[in-house]
């Protein structure tokens, strides 16, 4: 089983901090490989066409934003950056 997670937060997808689940926005499942990677191909494809500005990490975690794209945080005072993150999962390698 596969999985491509669409999360949106104020920070890169490859941190995961505690509470991350609640910044998900779509999430995928595929039973073949070859599905769920042409799926993350699309994604990815419609990301890069929407936003200026892109990282990945260990070809599992891609970030994309824009810098017109911030919120306001009240504790720190001051702005974040937003970040549109996709998560490739394989989940055969957790069982």
């Amino acid at each position: 089983m596969f999985e491509v997670i669409y999360m949106k937060a104020d920070y890169e997808p490859w941190w995961l901090f505690e509470g991350w689940e609640q910044h998900i926005i779509e999430k995928h499942a595929f039973e073949h490989e070859t599905e769920a990677r042409s799926f993350l191909d699309r994604k990815l494809i419609e990301l890069r066409g929407i936003f200026p500005k892109e990282k990945s990490k260990h070809n599992m975690y891609w970030a994309f934003w824009s810098e017109k794209e911030q919120c306001f945080c009240e504790s720190c005072d001051d702005d974040l950056q937003i970040y549109h993150g996709l998560i490739w999962n394989d989940l055969r390698e957790t069982i």
